[in-house]
Formats: structure tokens, C-alpha cells, sequence
């Protein structure tokens, strides 16, 4: 079954089209990754099945349900979103405890302080957090709290926005760990933008090229780890992010 399914996407800015007819299938369970270089459409793409991008035409559908274009609640029951910035994705004004909290009050969920405390605990938060403003965490904390968000409603499917590139190396490892770890645990499917192939090749299934808007080539891991993907652009990626491990 397909977690997720995009159809002859197309998406837009206004009269600028970004995206040109993306066709993409993230299978149930699965950890798929976009990769290219900044502006060729892959962010573009996770706004648009997040409703964030609303300008855009074709079909989005995710576990079978069709996605509207805007915000959509009940689609938002499946998906959720993190973003790269975890401290420009959380309001600065509001307690952890608020910002985990409102997801299930629009939703109209009980059972709030236990809902919390689980997702808290299950992004490897104590209760002593619960109370804190984001500018009192630290960067890999702040990124918890926001995956947390995304957990609260029990998500089936995560689109993950750069979730490592803000934070510090050291950092980036535990986060990394923690998505695969929540991904077996909870049976999720991912779907991850990045730029970083090594990130790719520790926490995803397959990966697709995108360039100027379009996917040029779909690949398993395997491909990727043997450095055996096909087209001279996704190759030129592999060597770019090689000189950057050297």
C-alpha cells in the first residue's frame, strides 16, 4: 500500500511554476528521501502535501485520502510536518506544555496531560521540560519538542524538512537516531528533504533527484551506497557530498 501518492504535480508561486509534473509513491512504512540542490523543488514539494503551498494542481492522497487544497484537519490527522528551523517553528512565547497541547485541543483530543507526558518521554524528554520556552532548550532539544508536535496527534505519515542541518554535528547523530528509532517503534513513514547524502544513506529506503522542478531519477539505497545512481546530475551530487565528508 502506498503511504503516500503524488500524481502530475504541479506547483506554483504565483505565475511561477516551481514543480513540473512530479509523479511520486512513498510505500507504507518506508523512509523516502528527496535530494538536490537548493531551489530545485524538493521543499516546495513537502509544503505542498502539508498545505502550506496551496497553489498547486494534480493529486495528492496519503493512505488513500485525497488532500485539499489549504490547511486540511483531517488530513493533518495523518501527516504532520518538521521543519529545519526548530526554533523558528516554535513560538517563542509558549511553554512546551502549550505548544504540544494546542494540536489536540483544535482537534477537540482528551486525555491532554497524558497525551503529552508520552510524547515527551517518547522523544527522550523528562517532565521537567514540559514547562520550559523554547530559548530554554537547546538546539537538539528544540528539534525533540518539534518532532514531539508532530507525534501528538499519532501521525501515520512524517514529512521531515532538513530535520538535522541547524543543529550541531554532534547533535545531528542523536536526532538521526531518534527518527529511526520512532520510525520502527511506531510504524511511520517518512518522507525527507535533504541535501545531505550521507543522511540519506543512514535513514532512508530510496531516495529521488530532483532538478529545476522535475525528479530526473528514482533510486534504492543500495544504488546510492555503491555509487551506482544513473544520471550525470545525481552522480555530481554523490562527488559534491564526498568532497564535504573528506
Amino acid at each position: 500500500m502506498n503511504a503516500l501518492s503524488l500524481q502530475n504535480v504541479d506547483i506554483s508561486y504565483g505565475r511561477t511554476k516551481v514543480t513540473h509534473t512530479i509523479n511520486l509513491d512513498v510505500h507504507a512504512g518506508e523512509s523516502f528521501a528527496l535530494v538536490g540542490e537548493s531551489g530545485s523543488g524538493k521543499s516546495t514539494v513537502l509544503k505542498a502535501i502539508a498545505g502550506l503551498a496551496p497553489d498547486w494542481s494534480g493529486s495528492i492522497t496519503a493512505f488513500g485520502q485525497a488532500r485539499g487544497h489549504g490547511i486540511d484537519q483531517r488530513f493533518s490527522k495523518i501527516c504532520q510536518m518538521v521543519f529545519q528551523d526548530p526554533y523558528g517553528s516554535l513560538h517563542p512565547r509558549k511553554t512546551v506544555d502549550a505548544i504540544l497541547s494546542e494540536p489536540l485541543s483544535i482537534h477537540k483530543i482528551g486525555d491532554q496531560n497524558e497525551r503529552v507526558e508520552n510524547v515527551l518521554q517518547s522523544v527522550g524528554l523528562d517532565r521537567k521540560f514540559r514547562f520550559r520556552f523554547p530559548h530554554q532548550l537547546s538546539g537538539g532539544q528544540r528539534q525533540r519538542v518539534a518532532i514531539a508536535r508532530a507525534l501528538v496527534l499519532e501521525p501515520k505519515l512524517l514529512l521531515l524538512d532538513e530535520p538535522t542541518s541547524a543543529l550541531d554535528v554532534s547533535v545531528q547523530a542523536e536526532i538521526l537516531n531518534l527518527l529511526k528509532r520512532l520510525r520502527r517503534e511506531r510504524n511511520l513513514t517518512y518522507l525527507m528533504v535533504t541535501h545531505n547524502l550521507s543522511v540519506v544513506a543512514f535513514l532512508c529506503d530510496r531516495l529521488a533527484v530532483m532538478r529545476h522542478g522535475r525528479i530526473i531519477e528514482t533510486a534504492d539505497i543500495s544504488q546510492l551506497k555503491r555509487g551506482a545512481l544513473s544520471e550525470p546530475y545525481s552522480r555530481e551530487l554523490m562527488e559534491i557530498s564526498a568532497s564535504h565528508r573528506a
